[in-house]
């Protein structure tokens, strides 16, 4: 069974021209940091995984705090959107 997302409030979010990139030639158009080829996700996974801050920036020398603080926003920001999910084929 394959799903569609489809996100129903598309507003743009004013800080992702700042810090969070997407690019569909980048890390195939997955959100990235700075147009950097370090996936949004990847962070979230690291943070998910009780990683510290210090310590994924300590691996990601090329990131900043504000960077890691950018991947939380736009991780809230999406679970504060509405989504449709549709069952396709």
């Amino acid at each position: 069974m394959l799903f569609l997302i489809f996100v129903v409030n598309d507003d743009a979010m004013e800080y992702i021209a700042d810090r969070i990139t997407i690019d569909e030639k980048i890390c195939n158009g997955k959100p990235t940091i700075r147009g950097k080829r370090i996936a949004v996700q990847t962070i979230l996974e690291f943070l998910g995984a009780g990683e510290s801050a210090e310590e994924i920036l300590l691996q990601y020398p090329s990131l900043e705090p504000e960077d890691i603080a950018a991947c939380l926003r736009f991780a809230s920001d999406m679970m504060n959107r509405s989504f449709v999910i549709k069952t396709v084929a």
